[in-house]
């Protein structure tokens, strides 16, 4: 059986290089989004380990800073800064809320933004 030539299929060349560059795209994007997943949640682990600290609800505003300062700086953790922490106490409850923003550069005038928003809430009992 031979077969014509009329009858094959396949990719052209520029159909390759479309498919090709869509693939560079999304791995582009995956390459600059994932760090800031992972700072996130290095972000997350801090939050978590301030939340589970013995006697937090007496501990003052400077002291819970503190211990997110040091551990932000333990873990490597960047572009989050200790004015993005809002600590609110009252009526035997400590509320600690992180929010904050990140806008990375893809290529030319494209970014992407990503917001976060983490709290906990302790006391109260």
């Amino acid at each position: 059986m031979a077969f014509s030539a009329k009858k094959q299929r396949g990719l052209t060349f520029i159909s390759l290089v479309l498919v090709l560059a869509l693939i560079a795209f999304f791995v582009l994007l995956t390459l600059k989004i994932a760090p800031i997943y992972m700072n996130h949640s290095k972000v997350v682990n801090a939050l978590n380990a301030v939340e589970n600290m013995p006697d937090i609800n007496k501990l003052r505003k400077p002291q819970i800073i503190t211990s997110f300062a040091k551990r932000f700086n333990i873990n490597y953790v960047d572009k989050v800064d200790i004015s993005d922490i809002v600590i609110t106490k009252g009526g035997g409850i400590t509320k600690v809320v992180i929010e904050y923003e990140r806008v990375e550069k893809i290529v030319g005038n494209l970014s992407v933004l990503v917001e976060f928003h983490e709290s906990f809430e302790v006391g109260g009992d």
